[in-house]
């Protein structure tokens, strides 16, 4: 079975169960119709002369947004990115909503994923700067846009599967 990376962003306030000893396979970490991101075809179309790596690393970056806007819409000053594999085909592809998006057909549970990406602590006064100002980057604010893009200065640290739950603790 062919399997395809997804890149599923989220809050550690999401990934709470983890560090209460469920099982993995009980713990979801994406209800089915979740828009998460990966390497796409219009990713590719995008980035023309990227590698594989590049090509990865644009979908992390575009799954980092999703998770400032689920920070947004509940609280915490870190993003969070899981990567996950899944079945290929599991999932319709969203190019009209991001060139990276795509929506999953099945819930994506912990146990699909394989490394977790999450700010370093450093990065918070630039999220919460970020989280400040988002609808008007959404209105079209050029200065807002600019804060919300210096995130990218921050590169989301990889931490194993393993280390969730000391990430939440």
């Amino acid at each position: 079975m062919c399997v395809m990376r997804i890149y599923v962003p989220t809050t550690l306030a999401r990934l709470a169960p983890a560090g209460k000893g469920a099982p993995d396979a009980q713990i979801e970490i994406a209800a089915a119709g979740s828009m998460v991101r990966a390497v796409t075809p219009a990713l590719r179309e995008w980035y023309r002369e990227g590698d594989l790596e590049e090509l990865e690393y644009a979908a992390l970056t575009r799954a980092a947004l999703g998770s400032l806007r689920l920070l947004a819409a509940s609280s915490g000053d870190r993003r969070v990115v899981l990567a996950a594999d899944v079945p290929d085909g599991a999932f319709a592809l969203m190019p009209d909503v991001d060139p990276a998006g795509v929506l999953i057909v099945d819930a994506v549970h912990l146990d699909q994923v394989v490394a977790a990406h999450v700010d370093d602590p450093a990065a918070a006064t630039d999220v919460r700067a970020a989280l400040a100002v988002l609808a008007a980057a959404d209105d079209g604010d050029d200065d807002a846009r600019f804060v919300i893009e210096s995130l990218d200065d921050h590169e989301l640290q990889w931490y194993a599967v393993q280390e969730i739950p000391f990430l939440i603790a």
